[in-house]
């Protein structure tokens, strides 16, 4: 090199100045906070002056901005350069930066991240050892960045839905399905985990490390590992509809909700409508349709089926023609036309069968029950137990109603029906407790809400939970974050908290995911582990005016659930990834902290701590609070039946029926309805098109979750009953024992294990029965 012509050495001088001016830019971003390196990322102006000094035969002109160079002589750098560009791409964040991905970014950040993830998966196979450090570590490695920044683009679609975004993640869904399979199908994993499996070291494995070889080698098989060239090409096909089919059905319910809008200006029409959802229509009717002069007092107001404004008009409206035409919009949401799920469910429940007899089960509700606590005949059990206590207790519900219309001198009570039924429960419910929910939201504020459920979570659990706002990106600027600290003021977990409904843009529900699990192996910044993220994601009455969101009682009890399993999530001590909080729970036992907390709503000291009106600072008066604890259990047998309903449907869709025969998906509805709800559905009645649990989540013949797990979160609540909930110091013993056992022990031991660690004994329904009021007489 040193008799190198000049003009070589200028070349080479301006290629090693060019190449020295990039990495330090990248050395100097890289050790910046997310926020400050995001405005310094490489952008085009900065590229072309960087090459606008080159001589015209420098080969760094190649990747210069303005040319064309063809893709494998661009491909490295156009790597480096999308990574810098793309949010999806960047290597390491503290927090997901939500707020700079943009639909744009979806295709080419998800292909690149699948391509990089395939070239790591292929070096794991290549080296594959059945050992702790050469396998489990690296996969985990691999699995959590799919997770993670799959689980960013897919959280966006659910609160922040847009065309470009459905179309964005409707082309790279394949791509994802494809590689998961590849994933799943992997033979020299798969040997490799049976290798640890029947190793001599076996025995000195802990129980979580246990747990974790087996849920994989069971995993592999059920993902289609064992099966071979037409059967597998057959059952890969079958993933990639599945995929697809679950995701147009939850489009086309959210497009069904939103679709709905009733344009009211006559108040006759609204009349009995609380001044709340006056508010909310009002709002909605200046946000939707641009009645800029829109008030609650004078209209013009929007109905919607959006929860808020369906609730408020079933419960609330005297119109019982509106209650009516909202009802049968309500219950036929994605029923007819283009946004018709009618055929998808046929689609989806065919493709399940033809799945689990290729993977050598009867049927799909076999192949659910592969990973889960309970059995076929177990959950049949359960729900014909439950069912037979509810039945009658759900007759006299339904007697009650009709005499109280016509107490009250209603034409409607000869002929008392679905659209009926919620609006006459609050008028009864208000005359035998003087009740009335509307008059309690003043009580109800969110903040005051959050306030008494997080000073809860300290006395039980002995946490501190701070606002932590502005330390991480947010999707929309209603969210809060928080930082979960332990008794030294430690952070032990964060988690975001997005509470108001927005029709137009986010899903209708409830619901708690994971954005980061607790991690040893994907630990930062010098900690023993990665800290775990969470958001929980409501869909309450947004504020109105100048009120903060005032909250119905219920609405409450959501946030309390969805909390609980937050908790479960955050206060876990597992520091394997693939065990740590929530992952790795069998999913009938993942409702038990959730519906646990529940039961706080109704404890005296935590409901008087978060019940003080918005405006005068007073607490709900106690007389109110023995209303509300004596109205616990109004139509407890009708509840009970609703949930048996939907459970049973699902079983029997995923056992019996055959999807290939002459009955329809309703004929099974109208037949489980028989035994499961005292007034007979609607011939119309399509609830199962918009049933998004089964087809488009993940209770495919798992609904039954939801009982199974109140059985074992009412008996874990009969310990603090045993206690003494007037005992302050048992309250906090049974509560750390709680914490150490069912919030911290995760996915490492069974939920069977975990639960007898707590209580000392196996779960019984008889405390849920009990709580609910549904015990026989003599009982």
């Amino acid at each position: 090199m040193a008799h190198a012509r000049p003009r070589r050495r200028q070349h080479i001088q301006a290629l090693v100045v060019a190449a020295m001016l990039l990495l330090s830019s990248a050395l100097f971003t890289a050790r910046l906070p997310l926020a400050a390196a995001s405005a310094r990322l490489p952008n085009t102006t900065a590229r072309l002056l960087l090459f606008a000094g080159l001589p015209s035969s420098s080969p760094l002109r190649a990747f210069c901005p303005r040319a064309r160079p063809s893709p494998a002589t661009c491909s490295a750098f156009s790597s480096a350069t999308m990574a810098a560009d793309n949010p999806l791409l960047v290597a390491d964040f503290d927090f997901p930066p939500f707020d700079r991905v943009e639909p744009s970014h979806v295709r080419p950040g998800i292909r690149e991240l699948l391509t990089r993830l395939e070239g790591e998966l292929e070096e794991l196979e290549k080296g594959v050892e059945p050992s702790w450090g050469k396998l489990v570590e690296p996969l985990e490695r691999i699995t959590d960045r799919l997770e993670v920044i799959w689980g960013m683009v897919d959280h966006l679609k659910a609160v922040k839905d847009s065309a470009d975004l459905r179309s964005a993640v409707e082309e790279v869904q394949p791509d994802k399905v494809k590689f998961l399979l590849r994933l799943g199908q992997s033979k020299p994993i798969y040997e490799a985990f049976k290798a640890i499996r029947n190793s001599s070291d076996w025995e000195s494995l802990n129980d979580a490390r246990k747990r974790i070889v087996e849920a994989q080698i069971k995993e592999a098989v059920l993902s289609g590992v064992a099966l071979e060239d037409e059967q597998r090409e057959k059952f890969n096909q079958i993933e990639q509809e599945l995929e697809k089919l679950t995701q147009k059905f939850s489009e086309n319910v959210l497009d069904a909700t939103k679709k709905f809008e009733k344009v009211i200006t006559d108040k006759k029409e609204i009349d009995g409508l609380p001044a709340t959802a006056l508010g909310l229509a009002a709002q909605t009717a200046v946000s939707k349709q641009g009645h800029e002069n829109a008030t609650a007092e004078n209209g013009p107001w929007i109905i919607t089926l959006d929860a808020p404004s369906y609730i408020a008009v079933m419960q609330h409206a005297r119109n019982r023609a509106l209650r009516e035409e909202v009802y049968r919009a309500y219950l036929t949401r994605a029923s007819s036309g283009e946004l018709d799920n009618t055929d998808i469910i046929a689609q989806i429940l065919k493709l399940r069968l033809e799945k689990a007899k290729i993977l050598g089960y009867k049927n799909y509700a076999e192949v659910s029950m592969a990973q889960k606590m309970a059995t076929v005949d177990r959950v049949e059990e359960l729900l014909e137990k439950l069912r037979a206590a509810s039945w009658d207790h759900a007759v006299k519900d339904m007697e009650d109603l009709k005499n109280f219309a016509k107490d009250s001198g209603s034409p409607e009570a000869t002929d008392l029906t679905h659209w009926d039924l919620n609006f006459w429960s609050e008028r009864l419910r208000e005359s035998k407790y003087d009740i009335n929910e509307e008059a309690l939201r003043p009580y109800f504020a969110l903040p005051k809400v959050m306030d008494g459920l997080f000073t809860l979570a300290n006395k039980l659990f002995g946490v501190n939970v701070e606002p932590a706002d502005g330390l991480a990106p947010v999707w929309h600027s209603d969210v809060k974050f928080y930082c979960v600290k332990d008794s030294s003021n430690s952070p032990v977990a964060y988690f975001y908290f997005d509470p108001y409904s927005r029709p137009s843009e986010k899903r209708g529900g409830a619901w708690m995911n994971v954005v980061f699990s607790r991690s040893r192996v994907l630990a930062r910044n010098g900690l023993p582990a990665r800290l775990p993220v969470a958001h929980m994601v409501c869909n309450q009455t947004p504020p109105v005016g100048d009120k903060p969101s005032l909250m119905t009682f219920r609405e409450v009890e959501t946030v309390f659930h969805e909390f609980g399993h937050a908790l479960q999530h955050m206060l876990t001590k597992q520091d394997e990834g693939y065990v740590a909080g929530i992952r790795g729970v069998e999913w009938d036992a993942v409702e038990l902290p959730s519906q646990f907390m529940e039961n706080w709503c109704y404890h005296k000291d935590t409901l008087l701590s978060i019940a003080k009106h918005y405006e005068t600072g007073e607490t709900l008066p106690e007389e109110i609070y023995a209303k509300l604890v004596a109205a616990k259990n109004f139509r407890a047998g009708t509840f009970s039946l609703r949930q048996i309903r939907f459970a049973s449907v699902d079983m029997e869709l995923h056992t019996t029926y055959d999807p290939y025969g002459s009955l329809s998906i309703y004929d099974v509805d109208r037949r489980v309805a028989e035994r499961t709800q005292v007034l007979a559905p609607l011939p119309e009645d399509r609830f199962l098109c918009s049933f998004s649990h089964i087809f488009a989540g993940g209770y495919a013949a798992g609904y039954y979750s939801y009982k199974w797990a109140e059985v074992l979160s009412a008996d874990a609540f009969s310990a603090f009953e045993d206690a003494g909930l007037d005992n302050e110091k048992a309250i906090v013993e049974t509560g750390r024992r709680f914490r150490d056992t069912v919030l911290a022990l995760g996915g490492g031991k069974s939920p069977l294990e975990v639960f007898v660690s707590f209580r000392g004994r196996e779960p019984s329904p008889e405390p849920l029965l009990r709580h609910n009021g549904l015990l026989p007489v003599a009982a």
